[in-house]
């Protein structure tokens, strides 16, 4: 049941077309992890704490550097030298004193990963290496929890999700390894990709609207439009190729 501060709090959202008080205790009741808290992972993890999802967790191993700040809006000045998740938890704390925010200061990888997203109902890919977003992707499928992509590069961004069993994932889409480099990035560009993540989680948890499946969203803030690429499921995929519908 949503009390009287949560009814007048999330007003607006709720008197959305098949949202409702029902959508919103959905929310309350959901729990998502943010992979990383970064770029992407600030303004999803703004808005999914906004719009009042009940527990989220920030998975993320590193600290705050000066070079952060142009994008990464969750971690401030005064923040530098400390760790990212618990920046990160001291400003969704302050935006949204009704939820829950862990925050896991470790790297993921093949020794925590399912761990880390057990009991959880969606995966926000928040990542800046392809290597730990393969990861991601494999165990989403393997624990069939969905798996919300996104990628910046300069002013163009990607997004995609992944619902395990139904859906193209990520290996059907990206083949090998990218070098790990450094890539340059306008703040911008993580702010809207984030938000379209922070959409998707949303929409999945409340049941509305049609999510990014089978497609790849490419953003493009250069000349200020959006592409779409339609992605078919790999029957050879390493990740979803063999897993039943």
């Amino acid at each position: 049941m949503l009390n009287e501060y949560e009814l007048k709090r999330y007003d607006r959202q709720i008197i959305m077309r098949d949202f409702g008080e029902e959508g919103q205790e959905k929310l309350k009741n959901a729990k998502i992890v943010v992979a990383g808290s970064g770029g992407l992972g600030s303004p999803s993890s703004i808005y999914l704490a906004a719009a009042g999802v009940g527990t989220i967790r920030i998975i993320d191993r590193d600290k705050v550097e000066l070079s952060n700040l142009n994008r990464q809006i969750l971690h401030w000045d005064k923040d530098i030298g400390k760790n990212k998740v618990d920046s990160a938890a001291e400003k969704l704390h302050q935006l949204n004193k009704e939820i829950k925010i862990e925050a896991i200061n470790e790297n993921i990888d093949e020794n925590n990963v399912s761990e880390l997203i057990d009991g959880f109902d969606v995966i926000v890919d928040a990542m800046d290496n392809l290597e730990t977003r393969y990861l991601l992707n494999k165990t989403a499928i393997n624990n069939r929890i969905p798996f919300i992509h996104g990628a910046i590069y300069g002013l163009e961004g990607r997004a995609m999700t992944v619902i395990p069993g139904k859906s193209a994932c990520l290996g059907c889409i990206y083949k090998g390894t990218v070098p790990k480099e450094k890539f340059p990035v306008l703040g911008v560009t993580p702010a809207v990709i984030g938000c379209i993540q922070a959409t998707e989680a949303i929409k999945y948890i409340v049941g509305i609207g049609k999510l990014i499946t089978d497609r790849l969203l490419v953003y493009d803030g250069l000349n200020m439009k959006f592409t779409e690429f339609f992605v078919k499921r790999d029957t050879n995929c390493e990740y979803c190729g063999n897993l039943p519908a």
